[in-house]
């Protein structure tokens, strides 16, 4: 069977690796063979609107809270589902309903539970995909906790507070606040260096990033950008630090060494998230104003290919191949 075709007998997926992106404007999330460089496969979703995605740690399905029709802060429909996709069948099988708390940032922790942001209640929800339903909570003491990261041994989170410019801290295990960090009047993303020493977001007003050190969560240092920066993700071997641009279509490619950039890629229109590939140097840009996912070799710091899913490509998440 050619990579070309999107399903096997049985309506299933063939067993490639795949990139899941989710489309903002036709409510949707697109299967890509990140290979071929197409999209094999797409879901529908039900509700209004999905902007992130994660995958159970079988890869066989797919998690998508839907948010609601309007940006962080903005009126509009308070989203409450987790809706839950089938990937080898491409079809929603299910929901998990957390109430109208505009669930965002989702992912699964170490402990096999499912958390996701949930802005109106100020906290992250925790989720028990078996039980499905919401089996606790963690405050984050601000609103809009929009975008989270885990530490790695899944002990700690960091939520970005959108319109209150900060950073909660947070204790995973006893499910307590630990901390609110100023940083600006107001914040976008979030990401965790390699080692676990920095947490990186991006100042929505000035052009730069800012530096926490996990160890004191204090402000440590700020990296200048050329322009207002928004997604951030580091390189595997921790030496760089790529962050979107969106008013310049661009990702800049931080040293972490200095502390400061060493280069530029032009993408696509409207960069927002970055997704590092687990298995070899490349890295995954979707581009909102496109539709489209670029993909950049990171020996190269070329752009490979472009990659064509749907209108408001957003969130990513790689399942791999799967069983």
């Amino acid at each position: 069977m050619s990579l070309s075709q999107t399903k096997t007998a049985g309506n299933e997926t063939p067993r490639q690796n795949l990139l899941l992106v989710v489309n903002q404007g036709d409510r949707s999330m697109s299967l890509v063979d990140p290979e071929a460089g197409i999209q094999v496969g797409k879901v529908k979703t039900n509700g209004v609107c999905a902007h992130e995605v994660a995958v159970s740690p079988d890869r066989r399905v797919a998690y998508l809270p839907i948010y609601g029709n309007s940006g962080v802060g903005k009126p509009g429909t308070n989203g409450g589902p987790v809706e839950i996709v089938d990937l080898d069948r491409q079809a929603v099988m299910g929901s998990i309903d957390l109430g109208p708390v505009r669930p965002h940032w989702v992912k699964f922790g170490l402990d096999g539970m499912l958390y996701v942001s949930a802005e109106l209640d100020q906290a992250i929800h925790v989720v028990d995909p078996r039980l499905q339903k919401t089996v606790g909570s963690i405050p984050t003491g601000q609103p809009e906790s929009h975008m989270v990261v885990m530490s790695h041994d899944g002990s700690r989170a960091y939520t970005a507070n959108v319109g209150a410019g900060t950073v909660s801290v947070v204790d995973v295990a006893t499910r307590r606040l630990l901390k609110i960090i100023p940083v600006a009047e107001r914040v976008q993303r979030i990401s965790l260096s390699i080692d676990g020493q920095f947490v990186f977001t991006a100042d929505q007003k000035k052009p730069r990033l800012a530096i926490i050190d996990t160890a004191t969560n204090e402000i440590c240092g700020w990296i200048a950008l050329p322009v207002v920066g928004y997604g951030t993700a580091p390189t595997l071997d921790g030496r760089w630090l790529l962050a979107t641009m969106q008013t310049t279509d661009q990702v800049a490619v931080v040293d972490l060494a200095q502390m400061q950039v060493s280069r530029t890629i032009p993408v696509a229109a409207d960069p927002v998230q970055i997704l590092v590939r687990p298995d070899r140097p490349v890295a995954y840009v979707s581009c909102t104003g496109d539709g489209k996912v670029a993909a950049i070799n990171l020996e190269t710091w070329r752009v490979e290919k472009l990659i064509e899913t749907g209108p408001g490509a957003d969130g990513l998440a790689w399942p791999g191949k799967r069983p």
